[in-house]
């Protein structure tokens, strides 16, 4: 898809990370219908493509996303049909089984803010501006706002900022927990870089696994969040990881994680390619 000023969202792989880049510099990022389209799509493609193992969402021109694109005044197609896509993009966000980063320079207000609240790490630049400005346009939150705010700033802090519209700077955003780092402008892409990095050379099942561990068990009882766990364990011990990691272990180096699927019982991998039995309780291998 593509606008007055290239395509809206720009997509750009390296090293198993992603990026996509809202680009709609000159409406400081706000997302039309078009480029709601386009996110739903892109978020779609990144959770099928297992050579993705992370992703960055970032803005051009120096915003991150000033919001739902409303200058072209009320459209004539019901808000119930235009609220469906909405609704797509944040639950393919939140479900994406590979860790995202929000890279966030500038303004981030309204939808603009939620989506980046919606991916699981937001890296900051000391000059960006935070607002729920809902409020102000006479609408109430979206894009999961009113789910994710109270998980993570609390009741009363999720009411401050949703019923006040306040617009907030970097650092208090931080203390709040909404923000993960704040990182200096000119060494917010290197910082970025080295995060996806980092993510990128962990095992997919197991993080895949744990971010959906941690998302559901927000609203789940202590004996639904370990039954989750003990299901999880057994999906990671069905991996090549475990028994890699092992053998990193053995070997006094970092592991290489791939997340190819192991028989049960053939045991960590070598280098040659062929595979040692261990037993699963090895004292010497402590899981984590």
């Amino acid at each position: 898809m593509s606008g007055g000023e290239g395509p809206v969202l720009l997509c750009h792989d390296r090293d198993g990370v992603r990026t996509l880049t809202l680009n709609r510099p000159r409406r400081k990022n706000a997302i039309d219908a078009e480029l709601w389209a386009a996110l739903r799509d892109a978020l779609t493609d990144a959770g099928r493509d297992r050579a993705v193992r992370a992703l960055v969402v970032t803005g051009a021109g120096g915003a991150f996303c000033s919001g739902a694109d409303i200058s072209g005044g009320l459209s004539s197609v019901h808000p119930l049909y235009r609220m469906r896509t909405l609704s797509e993009v944040a639950l393919q966000l939140h479900e994406l089984p590979v860790p995202t980063i929000a890279r966030v320079t500038g303004v981030a207000v309204g939808a603009g803010w939620n989506l980046a609240l919606g991916c699981d790490l937001v890296v900051a630049t000391p000059e960006a501006r935070f607002s729920q400005i809902f409020a102000r346009r006479g609408l109430s939150l979206d894009l999961g706002g009113s789910w994710l705010l109270p998980k993570l700033v609390g009741l009363q802090q999720a009411k401050r900022l949703a019923l006040l519209a306040e617009t907030i700077g970097a650092e208090e955003a931080k203390s709040l927990g909404l923000v993960t780092w704040v990182v200096a402008a000119d060494e917010v892409d290197s910082f970025v870089d080295a995060l996806g990095a980092r993510l990128v050379a962990g095992a997919p099942v197991a993080l895949a696994q744990t971010k959906a561990l941690l998302n559901e068990g927000a609203d789940r009882t202590l004996r639904d969040a370990l039954a989750g766990e003990s299901r999880a364990q057994g999906v990671n011990f069905a991996t090549s990881d475990v028994s890699e990691a092992f053998l990193a272990f053995m070997e006094k180096r970092e592991p290489s994680f791939d997340g190819r699927w192991a028989v049960p019982g053939s045991g960590p991998r070598t280098n040659s390619g062929t595979t040692n039995s261990v037993a699963p309780d090895a004292p010497s291998f402590r899981r984590p």
